[in-house]
């Protein structure tokens, strides 16, 4: 009875994933240097954006947007930067 018991496993929850799909998923690394480049992409837009706008070529609105989104984009980047090193600092207090 014993051994018909150890042959059940450990029980998955229902959405749990398994190896394979595990290593399909970006790693955390990952995520953090794919958002990187999209707020340099979101700076150089807008800075195209203003290039344009100051040339007379685009339109001052459009240019605009562009600032704000990149702007907010690279705060929010900051905000996560900071949240990383304050929890690192905290991994490096404790005690062990």
């Amino acid at each position: 009875m014993v051994k018909e018991i150890a042959g059940l496993g450990v029980p998955q929850p229902a959405g749990a994933k398994g190896p394979a799909q595990a290593k399909a998923e970006k790693g955390f690394g990952e995520f953090l240097t794919e958002s990187l480049q999209k707020v340099d992409a979101l700076q150089k837009e807008a800075d195209e954006a203003v290039t344009r706008a100051a040339q007379g070529e685009g339109d001052v609105q459009e240019a605009m947007v562009a600032v704000e989104k990149a702007d907010v984009a690279f705060k929010l980047m900051m905000e996560v930067r900071q949240k990383i090193l304050d929890a690192y600092q905290e991994i490096m207090r404790m005690q062990v």
